[in-house]
């Protein structure tokens, strides 16, 4: 079938490309591992001249072909390949801002003769605690345009589960604020670089039950000492035999979402805010997070999926690179 647009989702470990025809339709995707760190070396191991020969050849490598069978296609592009790491620096936007704003504001890498690349710009929370993001954005415009439009067009929540965690304040369709929660990570750091780690055991299934245990440690009385204190009790349930091994990491997970969540709940209600929730990320991640939710009083959440080639595709009809 006919395209009318390439999309790329070029992150810090990752590539993924999207062929995409009338009104977004997903006709090929790909997945590559040539993310901004991790580039295609030059033919015979040679030090590229320019940094930008590594970036072009993972271009080629992930769509390379579209282009010569269908050439003139527009290609548009999110995440980091616009940080200062990446091919052309997209500079970020300052909140608040409407998300047609980014569709304006796209930064054109020049490819001689061939099919320009236009990169999204990412956003930046300016303040005493500045927060950034690069690649989220493009998702909030996807969820967005998932959603009925009444909702769309009110207070909306959008959480984006992952390695850093986003909860983005968006209301009558404007980006107003957001929190990073950097649970991910932090996850991955305790598990294998702390005593904590020491006494897991992978699992088989997940251990939902020591999930909901954490999540519940979390929002207890004891909970109130924070994180720092809490996540010890995943060493010394498994001394004293109450939770075992296979089942700490899970346990782990739940103490840390729910401490995020619980944070999350907290700040909504000294603000006297009840927004409508939607969830957009990996399902089994996002079955955690709906369930801390609820938890915490904040009822169950509305889910969208494909968020970043559905929010590519509407950047790129704002910016007049594809047709609506």
């Amino acid at each position: 079938m006919t395209a009318t647009l390439i999309a790329l989702d070029w992150g810090t470990s990752s590539l993924r490309a999207y062929r995409m025809g009338a009104a977004g339709r997903v006709l090929e995707s790909r997945r590559l591992s040539w993310g901004i760190m991790h580039l295609p070396p030059a033919p015979g191991g040679t030090a590229d001249a320019d940094p930008a020969q590594g970036f072009d050849r993972a271009f080629e490598a992930a769509c390379g072909d579209w282009l010569r069978d269908e050439p003139g296609l527009p290609v548009i592009a999110c995440g980091m390949v616009g940080s200062a790491q990446g091919w052309r620096e997209a500079a970020y936007l300052d909140l608040p801002t409407r998300l047609d704003g980014l569709a304006a504001q796209l930064v054109r890498v020049p490819r001689g003769d061939a099919a320009p690349l236009h990169i999204v710009p990412g956003l930046i929370a300016r303040g005493t605690l500045p927060n950034v993001m690069r690649g989220e954005e493009t998702q909030v415009a996807g969820v967005l345009a998932g959603l009925p439009p009444a909702r769309a067009g009110g207070d909306v929540l959008i959480g984006l589960p992952g390695t850093h965690s986003k909860w983005v304040d968006v209301r009558a369709g404007e980006v107003r604020h957001f929190d990073t929660f950097m649970t991910g990570e932090v996850y991955a750091v305790l598990r294998g670089h702390t005593i904590l780690g020491r006494t897991m055991q992978e699992a088989g299934p997940p251990d939902e039950a020591a999930f909901a245990r954490g999540l519940d440690v979390a929002g207890s009385q004891a909970g109130r000492l924070g994180v720092l204190s809490t996540i010890f009790s995943c060493r010394t349930l498994g001394l004293t035999g109450e939770l075992g091994a296979r089942a700490q990491a899970d346990y782990l997970s739940g103490l840390l979402v729910g401490h995020e969540v619980a944070a999350l709940a907290a700040s909504l209600a000294g603000g006297g805010r009840t927004p409508n929730i939607v969830l957009c990320g990996e399902t089994a991640l996002c079955d955690r997070y709906a369930l801390a939710l609820e938890r915490n009083g904040l009822g169950r959440p509305a889910r969208v999926h494909g968020a970043t080639e559905r929010g590519l595709w509407q950047l790129a009809v704002a910016s007049g690179l594809a047709a609506a």
